[in-house]
């Protein structure tokens, strides 16, 4: 079952596609040059990423990452953290997985590190 989030931001990306909108670590491509990399489907890359970080997929976009063209998917898991999977757009395979941080935490890291800096 998609979650809303997951269908707003893949409602995003088509509203993307349609006006021509680009996202992603690299300012110069643009949707139109991910896409044409992208051999793998939104719903393929969601059930690569599940199958490696079980849970919910909340959101999938397309991204340029480790010069590879990208899905991004946020997983929740079961316990309430969330994951992002990085699945290679053209073979289907999982690059990695990495533990999101909630925003509570990236703050204290932000106030730690500033108070070294003094």
């Amino acid at each position: 079952m998609i979650g809303h989030r997951l269908l707003i931001t893949v409602t995003f990306i088509a509203a993307s596609l349609c006006a021509g909108i680009a996202w992603s670590d690299d300012k110069d491509a643009n949707i139109a040059e991910l896409l044409k990399g992208a051999k793998v489907t939104i719903d393929q890359a969601i059930k690569a990423a599940l199958e490696k970080a079980p849970g919910t997929a909340v959101e999938a976009e397309l991204e340029k990452k480790h010069d590879k063209t990208v899905w991004e998917v946020e997983v929740v898991g079961a316990d309430g953290k969330t994951s992002e999977v990085h699945v290679d757009a053209a073979t289907g395979a999982v690059i990695d997985v990495e533990a999101k941080k909630a925003e509570k935490e990236k703050e204290k890291d932000k106030k730690k590190e500033g108070k070294k800096g003094k």
